[in-house]
């Protein structure tokens, strides 16, 4: 779908603050990423919800922050942040929270891999009292979901799972699927803690989630692996392993007890109260 082809967008329906924030972390995405957002725009546009899309360039190398300038000269939902040197996943994914000002706060990943209409699946999980919903591949022939990923991503996901399991993570299957939502506070509550710049974020995130009380509902969906993936199976498999062990030993020092930033709703709240004045 072109850009021309979106519906107009009608400003006067939305509310000021957005519904969801959409967190899109961007490293050398030039090729994937225009894709994506027009599908996110197109689907949040034509339902007249109000949405905000933060784009993270994470210092690519090419073109990616040109695409998506051009896209956000058109559509003022979209926003980008670039970064001036690349930092890691998880550092970009933190960027764009801390900036985020949604209802609920929703993780995608550039490739599109998992079609934005999933979000309604992890919006009614958040609608039974949830507080963080999980995209999940692990999932069973009869979940009524399809996932197309190759064989070993698989084996490589089973194995850092086992690892997760023992020493993190505790009945959350498939931490690592970029697809994610949570409650707008939670969100920022968990990410200003973060302390991970790589691709194990997501696994200090769902910790620290747990250590702090918040319900964690893993919910299938549909995804379908995308070519250009950035994870080199044999390089980040050695680095995330030593992650996990890291988070480990940073949740026994306590080093997630205090927040690094601090929290959106922290910030908003100490904002003194402005009363407009008259115009002459």
């Amino acid at each position: 779908m072109r850009a021309r082809e979106l519906p107009p967008l009608v400003v006067s329906s939305m509310p000021d603050r957005p519904a969801v924030s959409i967190v899109v972390p961007a490293y050398d995405e030039e090729r994937r990423i225009e894709r994506m957002l027009l599908e996110a725009l197109a689907y949040f546009r034509q339902r007249g919800r109000a949405v905000e899309i933060l784009v993270v360039d994470d210092g690519s190398r090419d073109h990616t922050s040109g695409v998506v300038g051009r896209l956000a000269r058109a559509w003022p939902e979209l926003r980008l942040i670039r970064l001036a040197q690349n930092h890691g996943k998880g550092y970009a994914v933190r960027t764009g929270v801390v900036n985020a000002v949604g209802d609920s706060v929703l993780l995608a990943d550039a490739d599109g891999a998992t079609p934005i209409v999933e979000l309604e699946r992890l919006e009614q999980a958040l609608s039974l009292g949830n507080d963080v919903s999980v995209g999940s591949r692990a999932v069973s022939p009869d979940a009524g979901v399809h996932v197309e990923r190759r064989w070993y991503r698989h084996v490589m996901g089973r194995t850092f799972h086992r690892l997760v399991e023992t020493l993190a993570v505790k009945g959350v299957r498939d931490t690592q699927c970029g697809f994610k939502l949570f409650r707008g506070p939670v969100a920022h509550d968990l990410f200003s803690r973060m302390r991970m710049s790589g691709f194990s974020f997501d696994v200090e995130v769902l910790l620290m989630a747990q250590r702090r009380g918040y319900r964690i509902a893993e919910v299938p969906i549909n995804w379908v692996h995308q070519p250009g993936s950035k994870v080199n199976v044999v390089r980040d498999s050695f680095r995330m392993a030593a992650d996990v062990i890291a988070i480990r030993a940073n949740c026994l020092r306590g080093e997630y007890d205090q927040p690094r930033v601090t929290p959106y709703s922290e910030m908003a709240a100490a904002l003194p109260a402005v009363n407009p004045t008259p115009s002459p």
